[in-house]
């Protein structure tokens, strides 16, 4: 099996790139099926990383494995030196508390207002009071652009305020990893552009590290810094790197043919 096209720069010591997540020797199974093997690959502190491939190549399973809803059938995951894999189940459960996840359908409670979706996770892993709980509730839609919006249940807005309204939720807790699966599935191309930005000013905000699962084009070179490839036929990875620079550089027609696909719109955006 041939080595995946992989597209790095080199850095100065300073601004060397610090390992946050590392994936080793990844396989993904369904008992005897095979959906992913030999997976390697790291995610830098503080980049958003792209998870990219077809469909049915196994990008959002990989996302589940990595928040430990699913178990590799080999392999190790680290979160700095913590070895997800191996841990216990208190120690996984303590570091489950520094993620932050959007999952592709927002999955907002439709009983619940948007203060009270964002306020659960603080309810459940916090002290705060109710008075307190519902403040930073306020703040963290404020800071999703939905200032005002509180009271508001999610059939009362929009589809892209209720990725937002989900994204608020996912960083309730000042997450050190934010996933998002398929954050703009199902929005138009300017409300997808907006969460775009959106994302990286949470990145910046925060300085979280963000894994994103998307197969959107414009999302893809918009937003990232690195990523993996994942090819459905060969069951692995074939390339890794900078998006854009992928682009440029891979020799592979796999690779090539995925990030060249799409209208003319998406192209040009890709080259700014």
């Amino acid at each position: 099996m041939s080595e995946p096209d992989t597209v790095d720069s080199a850095q100065p010591p300073a601004r060397r790139p610090q390992p946050h997540i590392i994936v080793r020797d990844l396989t993904i199974a369904y008992g005897d099926f095979v959906l992913m093997r030999g997976l390697n690959f790291v995610v830098n502190r503080g980049e958003v990383f792209i998870v990219m491939g077809g469909s049915g190549c196994g990008k959002s399973t990989l996302l589940r494995v990595l928040l430990g809803l699913k178990e590799p059938a080999t392999g190790e995951i680290f979160y700095g030196d913590f070895n997800f894999i191996r841990a216990d189940s208190e120690a996984r459960e303590r570091q489950l508390r520094r993620f932050g996840v959007l999952y592709q359908g927002g999955a907002l409670w439709s009983s619940m207002t948007l203060a009270e979706n964002v306020g659960l996770p603080l309810g459940e892993f916090t002290d705060l009071s109710s008075a307190e709980i519902r403040e930073v509730a306020s703040l963290k839609l404020s800071l999703v652009g939905l200032k005002g919006f509180e009271d508001y249940y999610p059939s009362q807005i929009s589809g892209g305020m209720q990725k937002r309204a989900g994204l608020a939720r996912a960083i309730a807790l000042d997450p050190e990893v934010l996933f998002l699966d398929e954050p703009s599935a199902g929005l138009d191309p300017i409300t997808s552009r907006l969460l775009d930005e959106l994302i990286l000013e949470i990145r910046d905000t925060l300085g979280a590290t963000i894994v994103v699962v998307t197969h959107e084009l414009a999302s893809i070179f918009a937003i990232g810094d690195n990523s993996v490839f994942l090819d459905a036929d060969s069951h692995t990875m074939i390339a890794g790197g900078n998006p854009r620079a992928m682009l440029e550089k891979t020799a592979d027609p796999r690779v090539r043919r995925f990030l060249t696909r799409g209208d003319q719109s998406e192209q040009d955006r890709a080259s700014r």
